[in-house]
């Protein structure tokens, strides 16, 4: 198995003197601040900092781990290779809500670090591992039910693991889906083995949040130093084209798929992929165009440019797009805001908040039972029940 690794060394090194740990700042922390108002920021990253170490169990695979540097700093391990430093913001909800109360967040959605997917590693291994994260994040969520949300980790080379970790996420208050890679291993997102795990997405109301992993990377890629800047964003553009051109798309399309980082390059390769599908014989008014299809994606704000922003915008819909930040690495935008907070007033509160709510109801602490696991308020979906027996 080939793994790909980037080094963050040059982006961390440029970034750390702006973003040190919050342990160095005097703000006062606000628990039980009202989640009624305030930015909602889907694409956040967290990892317990006692995150079971399954090199042992499953020696044959290569595995996440955490090596404490000091109370507030540590090494994400893979395998035996340092992978990235990280700091207590990953782990610590404390550090967490002194930064979300100073840049105006309301809410975080947690996810896991894309390279905790191990979706090339023995399929029970990703599965214990995906349910160690996701208790991590229900217990963050139940410490904090007003200022923290979660989509979970499934182990999704195993379709059958995937559904059942997806039902236990979904059962519990707080959970508003999964997030998964751009691929599974050699399988893409589109082929029909999958097609069961999102049936019943679909029917749990759940949304898929697909993030690239630098694991999926190629060599070129790395080796050019571009994985950050064009290697990511290329791996979400190719894993949408395929669900487009695939059938998938239209085999689900009530799946709440919600592209990571405006939706890589697809915004700027739309037209060239109705210009391919028209050349190959399908009609230009046809409800399959690409352009279409592509307005049934979600995506989130984190473009770094306002024209990729408005890009992205035009091509999935107002409606579908939902502030992001990579919190708390250092690719988040400085401030949390930027790009969004110049937008027309209407668009910036819609993206900040109002489309996440108008499909899923109220937010935590936005109402009496708001994202309890049997009282969300989502968009009535339609369709036929997932083919599921559990």
């Amino acid at each position: 198995m080939c793994i790909h690794i980037l080094s963050y060394t040059s982006i961390i090194a440029r970034f750390e003197r702006t973003h040190r740990p919050t342990s160095a700042r005097s703000t006062t922390i606000t628990a039980r601040r009202s989640a009624v108002t305030g930015l909602v920021d889907v694409h956040t990253h967290a990892i317990d900092d006692g995150l079971a170490d399954l090199r042992q169990a499953y020696p044959h695979d290569g595995w996440p781990s955490i090596e404490r540097t000091s109370d507030t700093e540590a090494m994400l391990m893979f395998g035996d290779a340092p992978y990235r430093r990280i700091d207590h913001r990953c782990w610590s909800p404390d550090a967490r809500l002194s930064d979300m109360d100073r840049d105006g967040v309301a809410v975080q959605v947690l996810s896991p670090i894309p390279v905790t997917f191990c979706y090339q590693a023995s399929a029970a291994g990703a599965a214990e591992l995906a349910s160690a994260q996701n208790e991590f994040f229900a217990r963050v969520v139940r410490q904090h039910p007003t200022r923290f949300a979660a989509l979970g980790a499934v182990a999704l080379q195993d379709p059958d693991r995937a559904v059942e970790e997806t039902r236990r996420c979904m059962r519990q208050r707080g959970f508003l889906g999964v997030e998964i890679g751009t691929r599974v291993g050699c399988t893409e997102l589109a082929d029909p083995s999958l097609d069961r795990f999102f049936a019943v997405v679909h029917e749990l109301g759940a949304m898929v949040l697909v993030h690239p992993s630098d694991q999926d990377l190629s060599a070129r890629v790395t080796g050019l130093g571009l994985g950050f800047g064009a290697g990511m964003p290329i791996e979400t553009t190719l894993a949408a084209a395929a669900l487009i051109a695939e059938g998938a798309h239209s085999r689900r399309p009530e799946v709440r798929i919600c592209l990571a980082h405006g939706g890589g390059a697809l915004p700027a390769v739309i037209g060239r992929l109705d210009k391919g599908a028209i050349i190959d014989g399908m009609r230009a008014d046809s409800p399959n165009l690409p352009s279409r299809l592509a307005r049934q994606f979600w995506c989130d704000s984190l473009t770094y440019n306002r024209a990729a922003l408005d890009a992205a915008v035009e091509v999935f819909g107002r409606d579908h797009v939902l502030l992001g930040s990579d919190y708390p690495f250092p690719a988040m935008p400085e401030p949390i805001d930027d790009i969004v907070g110049d937008l027309a007033a209407d668009l910036r509160h819609r993206i900040s908040r109002i489309n996440l709510e108008e499909y899923l109801g109220a937010l935590p602490g936005s109402g009496p039972d708001s994202l309890s696991a049997a009282g969300r308020n989502r968009r009535t979906h339609g369709g036929p029940i997932a083919l599921d027996a559990g």
